[in-house]
């Protein structure tokens, strides 16, 4: 149920803002300093995020649009003006994305003797290679779906979620026919290298070896002339299921997914020289609202050149950076014997997370484990996570896993997971009822002399040894006793899916986030008002909850200086007298995803130092399960610091988040660069 919000403070649309957080990831691909690929791999990542974002928030806000006319008044804002900004937005972006991509990128691989040529650029020796190619490898996939051009009655085919269809237009005549052919990216690749002459290199998309090859697919039909163009549809991704976690809730949820491919049309994306024939009897049989069109290049599903094939050589992408060993902490040794001495932290993509997976064979394999508790979100294609699990289960420990199934877009491969643990003897908690467990935890018990001792890890980003390779993370290893306490009671209670409160160290959603994390800016404003500093430095993905805006405003007006460093959408407003005028927002977008949460509260000069799993959102902080935890080891508290510090020197990736939403680099007042991601790895491997 939808409640009344009145506003009596700045506050900047958190679809506006995200859309303005991707507009940096395309700046990525602008910036001539990236190498080559890598600059074609930011343009993949911008369009895969536009792509979710229509499926998950216009799709939201076009419900919204749905309920009724006091939906104005209730959100606060106008969602039918929110779309039109966004269709700007987005038609905006996607001119820069074609002429990026154009006129920029494609030059610059030819300059490196590569060529992505179409199929109009094929002689006659590349030709006859790719229709061979396609004869053996691409027409067995295809199968072209006639359309009806004077039977409206007919249903016209569900186009899938963001699958790349052409529209086929044949000409026999004056008399026009229609066919959709599915490009088939989903079981082959989506680029072809051609044989090598003289030093050149060539690729061609396996759309334009389908466009070269149209012929073949439609011999059996009369034309004068034959045309193909690019659509694709983005359909509203949200699930309906039933709330009930229980067998019945995993049908419900296979269910759902089944009707996620034909949610309701969000997006139509056109090559933008389509004739307007085709795009209006698109529009007309697939019953589209006009404001769902958005003119395109001729190339769509443009994630799909994270793969781009590099024929080019190293120097066209990030030199390596090879892992880097955690100081004094030795994979050749027992990892609990170390942790009984210190506290130690990873930190991905730098460090390994070799570490965490040795943590967990080892306890798969120790007979003194005796039991393994562990909270899990996303997972890899090929998880060694799972498999350790799995083995400790079989060695006769008692392992038991809370997978979360409703993390979205990853609800089947959880299902998938589910079954493979429970068939391999792991108790499996499919989740709480009305929440998201979305903390990143585990504890270890194991017996010693002393009896149970209990062994903790506890992150920011999933157990997921993929995206540990891409993502910017922070991983604690700790038997601080008081953690460990508060984190057998936490499972305890997520077993019996109860929460509780009055956690010594740890703070968790839904119950007692917002109240510590009040009572921590509180702390501040006084400390500010009794003459002394106060100050906040707070780094995560995404910061939307308008109460801790609010908060962060009060505090700007006490005194209290406040650092931001949030990668995605901000919603709160920088730099506005009577407000914000003490609070800078930074964004760092770079190789690597920015994805750990800090808090860092300057408490008197005693500074509180805490990781979290949580965003400053209202979902993490009132409707997930999520664990925020002190870091109490001066070592490790001070690496987190020197970190923070590095990236708040960063004056080559970082962009300001100011009122104008631009986007601005913040660039050195001195002649000494500094890039925080390339600082950071050379801190680490000093360190190690």
């Amino acid at each position: 149920m939808l409640t009344v919000v009145k506003r009596k403070f700045p506050l900047i649309n958190r679809e506006l803002s995200w859309l303005y957080f991707n507009e940096r990831v395309l700046q990525e691909a602008a910036d001539k300093t990236v190498p080559l690929i890598e600059r074609l791999r930011f343009l993949a990542i911008f369009s895969s995020n536009l792509d979710e974002f229509y499926r998950v928030r216009v799709a939201t806000l076009n419900r919204l649009v749905d309920i009724n006319n006091k939906t104005k008044t209730m959100l606060g804002f106008n969602p039918k003006k929110i779309l039109n900004d966004i269709k700007n937005i987005v038609v905006r972006l996607e001119k820069r994305f074609d002429y990026l991509y154009e006129q920029e990128i494609i030059k610059e691989l030819e300059a490196q003797k590569i060529f992505i040529i179409n199929e109009q650029q094929l002689n006659v020796a590349r030709g006859s290679y790719v229709r061979e190619y396609f004869r053996r490898h691409v027409l067995p996939t295809l199968v072209p779906i006639m359309l009806e051009t004077d039977n409206a009655t007919k249903p016209f085919p569900e186009l899938k979620d963001r699958h790349i269809y052409f529209i086929v237009k044949l000409t026999f005549r004056k008399k026009i026919r229609y066919a959709l052919v599915e490009i088939p990216t989903t079981i082959m690749s989506r680029f072809l290298i051609l044989p090598e002459n003289k030093g050149l290199k060539f690729i061609i998309l396996l759309d334009d070896i389908i466009r070269y090859c149209l012929d073949d697919l439609f011999f059996i039909f009369e034309y004068d002339t034959i045309e193909a163009y690019s659509i694709q549809l983005t359909r509203d991704a949200e699930l309906d299921i039933d709330a009930n976690m229980s067998e019945k809730f995993v049908d419900a949820l296979l269910h759902s997914l089944q009707r996620r491919d034909k949610g309701r049309p969000m997006r139509l994306l056109y090559d933008s020289d389509i004739p307007l024939d085709a795009l209006n009897y698109l529009v007309s049989r697939m019953l589209l609202d006009p404001e769902a069109l958005i003119p395109g290049g001729r190339y769509h599903n443009f994630k799909d050149f994270v793969d781009f094939p590099n024929v080019g050589g190293p120097l066209l992408e990030y030199p390596p950076m090879p892992q880097l060993r955690v100081s004094n902490m030795d994979l050749g040794r027992s990892i609990f014997s170390q942790m009984a001495q210190r506290d130690y932290l990873v930190s991905l993509p730098y460090q390994s997370f070799d570490y965490i997976v040795h943590f967990l064979r080892e306890a798969a394999i120790d007979p003194k484990v005796k039991e393994i508790n562990i909270c899990l979100y996303r997972l890899a294609e090929n998880s060694s996570v799972i498999n350790a699990l799995i083995n400790a289960a079989q060695n006769g420990k008692k392992v038991n896993c809370l997978l979360e199934l409703k993390a979205r877009f990853d609800e089947e491969a959880n299902i998938y997971w589910r079954n493979r643990l429970e068939e391999g003897g792991v108790n499996v908690n499919i989740g709480v009822v009305q929440y998201k467990v979305h903390a990143k935890i585990c504890l270890v018990a194991r017996r010693e002399k002393r009896g149970l001792v209990y062994y903790a890890n506890l992150a920011t980003g999933n157990f997921n040894e993929k995206t540990a390779k891409i993502y910017c993370d922070h991983s604690l290893f700790t038997v601080n006793p008081l953690i460990t306490k508060d984190l057998r009671r936490l499972f305890k209670g997520l077993e019996k899916q109860t929460f509780h409160r009055g956690y010594k160290t740890i703070i968790t959603s839904p119950l007692e986030t917002r109240q510590r994390l009040y009572q921590l800016i509180a702390n501040e404003i006084t400390i500010a008002k009794s003459g002394k500093r106060g100050y906040m430095i707070l780094k995560m993905n995404s910061l939307s909850d308008e109460g801790v805006i609010e908060k962060l405003y009060e505090a700007n007006n006490a005194g209290v200086t406040i650092q931001l460093i949030v990668r995605g959408m901000c919603c709160l407003v920088p730099g506005q007298a009577g407000f914000s005028e003490r609070i800078t927002v930074r964004s760092i977008v770079d190789r690597y995803l920015e994805h750990a949460r800090v808090w860092i509260f300057g408490n008197g000069g005693e500074e509180l130092i805490y990781l979290s799993s949580a965003d400053m959102m209202t979902r993490n902080i009132d409707r997930r399960v999520e664990v925020a935890f002190p870091i109490v080891d001066a070592r490790v508290r001070k690496e987190i610091r020197d970190i923070i510090d590095i990236q708040l020197k960063d004056n080559s990736k970082a962009r300001e988040i100011n009122q104008l939403n631009n986007n601005r680099y913040i660039g050195a007042k001195s002649k000494i660069r500094h890039r925080a991601q390339e600082d950071i790895y050379n801190y680490l491997k000093y360190k190690s």
